[in-house]
């Protein structure tokens, strides 16, 4: 992403942080591991946002669901510190895990298949692994995008860091679509109708 401004997002007002994970140089733009940064810019394009300003160690931006103020983010920390970025925002508005919605890739989901859940453990996935541990708790709504079970001869890192193929990635741009859907569900205080829609 090309960058436009140092504006800082303004501090008074957040109450949730949606962050979408994934890797920040351009040669991860479209690979499995970065499922979750397609969500956060699907839901930023349904709110005509750009994702633009520096804070936190993430791109960020700030949108408005349900009367409720929002802080959008993409940590360019790379996955596996992700919690470096996140951790440090909720410290700074304040926030508890409960008003922090993590979007991520998952490798046990078919391509295009999504799971919503309340809370858990990081099921593998070092990014929320990292938010986890540097947070000291588990009970983080999330939105996992299926990205596809690991072939049995690929190594695991090759596969998170492949692309999509070109009919996976119609698949995933639509995911990405209904993840922004389940987001706004789940800040509305409706996580139950997102499960029971998207799960």
């Amino acid at each position: 992403m090309i960058f436009k401004s140092r504006a800082s997002i303004p501090s008074g007002g957040i109450t949730y942080i949606v962050a979408g994970l994934g890797n920040p140089d351009r040669k991860y733009e479209n690979t499995r591991h970065n499922a979750g940064f397609m969500g956060i810019d699907a839901l930023a394009k349904k709110h005509d946002v750009e994702i633009d300003r520096i804070k936190f160690k993430s791109y960020c931006s700030s949108i408005e669901i349900d009367g409720k103020r929002v802080l959008l983010m993409k940590p360019q920390t790379y996955m596996n510190e992700s919690g470096k970025a996140v951790v440090e925002a909720m410290n700074f508005y304040k926030i508890r895990p409960q008003n922090v919605v993590i979007i991520y890739d998952d490798i046990s989901l078919d391509v295009g298949l999504m799971r919503i859940k309340r809370k858990g453990s990081d099921g593998g996935q070092k990014g929320m692994r990292s938010i986890i541990y540097l947070s000291g708790s588990d009970e983080f709504p999330r939105v996992k995008i299926g990205i596809g079970h690991k072939p049995e001869k690929w190594e695991l890192a090759d596969w998170v860091l492949s692309n999509f193929s070109t009919d996976e990635k119609k698949l995933i741009d639509d995911t990405a679509k209904r993840a922004a859907d389940a987001v706004e569900l789940i800040i509305k205080g409706d996580i139950d109708k997102a499960m029971n829609l998207y799960n």
